[in-house]
């Protein structure tokens, strides 16, 4: 090979290198999210299709296939069926599939960042009930997913707090699986279907909006500032496609400070891509609430981990939140 040619060679390879990485990452992205306001940073990437942008950047060229899931079970169901690659879901459903999966390799699954921080509530529909002792074997108390969604885990934690430890499951036999939208129909049907829901924005606070609901409690009251939801991945689309992680990290730090910058085009993409129907103004209202807030690293989840594990729901506990994410956040200031 004459000297010139190697030069080309040598000059090309750069080029070729990255147009087979390029190709190596998938072109379609399968990614889900549930309806309430602490879903928003990935409500503001399917709107303004972030994802899209920083692949383009990276020199990927990807195209994204969005569903909305709300609870914890259809969307674990989902992911293990292989027909989604990233999701929103509740911290503590995901810490649970992360312990039962972890040895597992097809089914492994990893973080890959934070969402939203703020509060679900407990609303009631019955005056009569004023605490937690006050249900009764014939309510029923709505949740996304039994057992496995966030408002689940911590209507058990807000159990074991009022009745102790070993009985924190004592009402879980009043649960019922129901989507917010469906719930927040049903509590306010005047039917009695329902005796309570714990719900997330816009849905707890547009029951209270109702005549004859009220709350019960808050989960601000019992975790204090905390990380509600998180975004995960199957393991095997992450270790995969480590430049789509790339650009779906920075995506979600383009969402994630865009929201506090601009509300106004935050609540435009809520509306958008939640398709909740509700005026414009009440969703600036959600983001005015200072316990509303979203940052990418994930805070406080280690809470649910031990209690997870204080309650034999997970076999193996996380020494740390970053054990369980992605290493593009696994430095970064989380908890």
């Amino acid at each position: 090979m004459t000297q010139i040619s190697r030069r080309c060679v040598l000059a090309a390879t750069p080029g070729l290198l990255l147009a087979s990485q390029a190709r190596a990452e998938t072109s379609v992205v399968r990614l889900s999210h549930g309806y309430g306001i602490h879903y928003l940073p990935l409500m503001v990437i399917r709107d303004r299709q972030l994802l899209e942008k920083h692949a383009t950047l990276m020199g990927l060229n990807v195209t994204t296939n969005w569903r909305s899931i709300d609870g914890g079970s259809s969307i674990n169901d989902a992911m293990l069926a292989g027909a989604l690659d990233i999701a929103g879901l509740g911290a503590p459903g995901f810490i649970t599939l992360w312990s039962k999966a972890h040895n597992i390799p097809s089914a492994a699954v990893i973080g890959v960042a934070g969402l939203g921080k703020g509060a679900l509530w407990l609303n009631t529909n019955k005056p009569g009930i004023k605490t937690l002792r006050d249900f009764g074997p014939g309510d029923k108390i709505a949740v996304p997913g039994i057992k496995t969604s966030f408002a689940a885990v911590v209507l058990q934690m807000a159990v074991a707090k009022e009745f102790g430890i070993a009985h924190y499951d004592q009402l879980d036999s009043l649960t019922v699986g129901l989507s917010h939208p469906d719930a927040l129909i049903a509590l306010t049907s005047g039917t009695n279907a329902l005796s309570g829901h714990v719900g997330s924005p816009p849905f707890s606070t547009n029951e209270l909006k109702h005549p004859g609901i009220h709350r019960v409690f808050s989960t601000s009251e019992l975790l204090g500032p905390i990380t509600i939801d998180v975004v995960y991945a199957a393991k095997r689309f992450a270790d995969a496609n480590p430049r789509i992680m790339d650009a779906f990290v920075a995506a979600m730090d383009e969402a994630s400070a865009s929201i506090p910058a601009d509300k106004s085009a935050a609540a435009d993409s809520f509306l958008r891509a939640s398709g909740v129907t509700m005026p414009k103004a009440a969703v600036l209202d959600l983001l005015d609430d200072p316990e509303t807030t979203f940052a990418t690293a994930p805070e406080g989840v280690m809470q649910y981990a031990a209690f997870l594990g204080q309650t034999g729901a997970i076999k193996i506990v996380p020494k740390s939140w970053s054990e369980m994410f992605i290493p593009q956040i696994g430095a970064r200031n989380g908890s």
